[in-house]
């Protein structure tokens, strides 16, 4: 029976303190991780699935198969690569340049765009470690991490003592949510839940940017102006603080300027800083890598050696507008994450899935290629959602192959 400490790739958290008792590469007991961070370590499995047509095959028949589909077609969709290693991440985007692809990711319908504005340092960025170790006021913003990422406000956020923050949350941070619904961190958030519309985040920051210059805040959804600048004042008095940033607000503004104004706002009172609440555990890795390569995080299309970048090369419009004709999705399910209209035409063309779980896609792709869990049964290394960068190993051993040994098989095969 073997104890050691291990990263878990459960969500953008990557907490690095776990502790795992495995016996014949089956992991029996998780210690110190969430609930979702057990359910996750304990997924491995050791045997390896290849389908192509939903009959089983070796796994060189699924590869010849995959590389023949990328070979035929005109212009490919790579799509996924959160829930994949650094390493899988850097091939991938030398396959996109190989095959002219189409290369995107969930980013471009959730957080891309302000992890692409932390990278061109439109806001001011700090770790986790910071937050632990300093934050006084943290706001949780269209997020609510008691679910999404359960370790958040006992590991970093709210609960821990941190070195200058000894006292912790009884006396020395305020937790602050600002929500459609009470949620489970609304709700440890008491008094300092403030409950707006759906879609009325913008107002709220206008009158919050209005109460933070000492004029009278309004909304047109009339939100108590007391309450208001109530807020304003606990902002001011920060020395450091953190807005963790959901998919309610960036699905509630059309764009970011309303947020940045804020932030402006805040660091001409206080000390704010922003980390984007990431859910898949290196989609901000992929976000910085494509980024470096292309000046983008995402939507990218390669051709002849230059690089395109639109909306229209995100997977929403490529497969509204019906652009591409072959997809390659690595550990991904759009099948379960797009509208059923849009997700439906991936089923009009050839489709090879890479991912260590059986998902909707991987039932109805041409081509299914069964992975091994990076960070149980692979290693590697990823970026935390607040730019960090992390090594991982496995917890066990298994016979299904990795992500990276998958995409370098392919790329010989091509």
């Amino acid at each position: 029976m073997e104890k050691n400490y291990y990263v878990c790739t459960g969500c953008g958290m990557l907490c690095d303190d776990i502790e795992v008792e495995s016996e014949k590469n089956i992991v029996n007991k998780v210690y110190t991780a969430c609930r979702i961070g057990v359910a996750h370590m304990k997924d491995g499995k050791e045997s390896a699935v290849f389908r192509v047509d939903n009959k089983p095959v070796d796994e060189a028949t699924a590869i010849k198969e995959a590389a023949a589909i990328l070979k035929n077609a005109k212009n490919p969709l790579i799509f996924g690569l959160g829930t994949c290693s650094d390493e899988t991440q850097k091939l991938a985007i030398e396959l996109a340049r190989k095959t002219s692809a189409t290369l995107d990711d969930t980013s471009s319908y959730c957080l891309g765009k302000v992890i692409e504005a932390l990278l061109n340092n439109k806001f001011k960025a700090c770790t986790l470690d910071d937050v632990r170790n300093k934050a006084d006021v943290s706001i949780f913003w269209g997020a609510d991490p008691s679910d999404s990422h359960p370790r958040h406000l006992s590991k970093h956020s709210y609960f821990p003592r941190g070195t200058e923050k000894q006292r912790g949350w009884e006396e020395e941070r305020t937790a602050i949510a600002i929500d459609v619904r009470k949620s489970h961190t609304a709700k440890i958030c008491g008094n300092y839940f403030f409950q707006i519309p759906p879609g009325g985040d913008k107002e709220f920051i206008d009158a919050l940017i209005a109460a933070l210059a000492g004029k009278l805040p309004k909304t047109s959804y009339n939100f108590p102006p007391k309450r208001i600048l109530e807020l304003a004042n606990i902002l001011k008095g920060a020395k450091f603080g953190v807005i963790f940033v959901g998919l309610g607000l960036i699905y509630s503004l059309e764009d970011l300027e309303p947020l940045i104004r804020l932030m402006n706002a805040l660091n001409e009172k206080s000390n704010f800083h922003l980390i984007p609440m990431v859910g898949n555990y290196n989609m901000r890795g992929f976000n910085e890598k494509l980024f470096e390569e292309t000046g983008y995080v995402n939507s990218v299309k390669f051709e002849n050696g230059t690089v395109k970048h639109g909306p229209e090369y995100s997977i929403v419009e490529s497969l509204k507008a019906k652009t591409v004709d072959a997809a390659l999705i690595i550990g991904s399910d759009p099948l379960s994450s797009l509208p059923r209209s849009i997700s439906k035409n991936l089923l009009e063309i050839p489709t090879v899935v890479i991912d260590p779980c059986e998902t909707l896609i991987s039932k109805k792709a041409k081509v299914y290629i069964n992975t091994a869990i990076s960070g149980v049964e692979s290693g590697g290394s990823a970026t935390r959602m607040d730019g960090v960068k992390v090594e991982f190993k496995p917890a066990v051993e298994t016979k299904r192959p990795s992500d990276e040994a998958v995409l370098k098989k392919l790329m010989e095969a091509l």
